[in-house]
């Protein structure tokens, strides 16, 4: 099943703007419309639900993003709550052109994926990684439990627990940073 319509920031986790860098996710790719594509569609109108599954591939401008299941709840005021679930032993994926440069991107991946559009918070969790990229060189990289970006506040957190919050002895998150070039 093919859904073309523009779902606002819904599943345009074009938010994915996400963990805090100097050149953001493609602005561009807000003014595209979002098309998305999934083995099998459910819709409850009177509970305002709609449940993805089968494969599930969103793509908006250059942002890809792919997991098993999406599930997109509206409030009654129009705001939407996305989660995104990887399946067995997959992960939610997801791709996008930074602005910035002509061969930027930043990509990542996670076990699941939560987009709150009120917030306009995005959360990465469970065994979450982030790469920015200079063409197929990477040149930062996000690895933790949770990995959240709040658009609205430029607030990037990373965490060792699936719950978002700091647990003694549970681990660690790790940041890699390559050296700049010089020419």
């Amino acid at each position: 099943m093919k859904l073309t319509r523009s779902l606002g920031p819904c599943l345009g986790l074009a938010c994915f703007a996400l963990v805090h860098t100097p050149a953001s996710a493609e602005k561009a790719d807000s003014l595209k419309e979002t098309v998305i594509e999934a083995g099998y569609s459910e819709i409850d109108g009177k509970n305002s639900v709609r449940v993805l599954s089968k494969g599930v591939q969103l793509v908006r401008g250059t942002l890809i993003v792919n997991s098993e299941k999406a599930v997109v709840t509206e409030a009654p005021n129009g705001d939407e709550f996305v989660v995104l679930t990887g399946g067995v032993s997959k992960k939610i994926s997801f791709r996008q052109k930074r602005d910035g440069g002509p061969d930027l991107w930043v990509e990542g991946e996670a076990d699941r994926a939560e987009y709150n559009q009120t917030t306009e918070i995005v959360k990465f969790i469970s065994k979450a990684k982030i790469r920015y990229l200079e063409g197929k060189k990477v040149t930062q990289e996000q690895e933790g439990e949770y990995l959240s970006y709040d658009s609205k506040n430029d607030i990037a957190v990373g965490t060792n627990s699936t719950t978002g919050q700091h647990v003694d002895g549970a681990g660690r998150v790790k940041i890699t940073l390559q050296p700049k070039q010089t020419n």
